[in-house]
């Protein structure tokens, strides 16, 4: 009998040490054998699985036995590896608990299609959460997650989730598009120490309805001139606010027109004048 072919007979009964060792053998053959033997318990798979260098037959034969995946851990493990097919990844991810379906969206090396599935499930999950549970995705989640939990509005979760590291501009600006926002997104955002200095979140929150003037009137100075004539032109603001915002404009230009006249060069006078 070759060498393998006794490793693999081996495999089928092995316990203790020499079932371990045999966890690390390089043929699929053998590691095949393995999962046929009665004393290859969940925590041995787990550490089978634990191979970033396993093949992926033995992957797909882990996926295929419904009582091995009636253990979590082994569940898991499969769900993360990153030879595991793309087919049983996604099958896999509707299973995860909420927390595991977090890490598979933020680590680096998932592909893209797996991480938008993850974010998918968690969306999906959202409205049922309790408030616990969305605290902890708020301070935690992916950005589109977050950007959820920023439209959902709830007073707990809106001051955590602007914290989120892994928030985005473009979230915050899609939750301001909203014409009818809750009430505690538009001051919250308003008064953040990040957001609230950010120039395209100002502008959106200028354009808001639903921004306090007084916060309005603090960002006109910081903003543009040409994104200042564009938000006076009729129609965009309401009448009261436009007049605050061309009185801006007619500032910036007496300024404007000022600093230049200081900073022209005198003219000479006539030579008649010099002789």
């Amino acid at each position: 009998m070759s060498e393998e072919g006794s490793a693999r007979e081996r495999a089928l009964a092995a316990t203790g040490d020499e079932l371990a060792v045999l966890l690390h053998h390089a043929s699929a053959d053998v590691l095949l054998a393995l999962l046929d033997n009665p004393a290859m318990e969940e925590t041995q798979l787990c550490l089978l699985l634990e191979r970033k260098n396993l093949p992926s037959e033995i992957l797909e034969e882990v996926a295929r036995r419904k009582p091995l995946l009636k253990s979590y851990r082994v569940k898991r493990a499969l769900a993360f590896h990153p030879r595991t097919p793309r087919l049983i990844s996604l099958r896999l991810l509707r299973d995860l608990y909420l927390m595991d379906l977090v890490q598979v969206a933020i680590v680096p090396g998932v592909s893209a299609e797996l991480k938008r599935n993850a974010e998918d499930q968690l969306l999906a999950r959202l409205p049922q959460l309790p408030l616990g549970q969305k605290i902890t995705l708020a301070r935690r989640g992916p950005a589109r997650v977050a950007g959820a939990l920023l439209a959902e509005g709830h007073e707990q979760v809106v001051s955590i989730v602007l914290d989120n590291p892994y928030m985005t501009e473009a979230q915050i600006l899609r939750a301001l598009s909203r014409e009818k926002p809750p009430t505690s997104m538009i001051p919250a955002i308003a008064h953040h120490h990040k957001w609230s200095i950010t120039y395209n979140v100002r502008l959106a929150l200028v354009r808001h309805p639903s921004a306090p003037l007084a916060t309005i009137l603090s960002y006109l100075p910081e903003l543009t001139v040409s994104d200042l004539r564009e938000l006076a032109a009729p129609g965009m603001l309401p009448e009261s606010l436009r007049q605050y915002l061309q009185a801006e404009v007619q500032r910036r230009m007496r300024a404007s027109q000022k600093a230049a006249s200081e900073n022209a060069p005198a003219k000479e006078p006539p030579a008649s004048n010099r002789e």
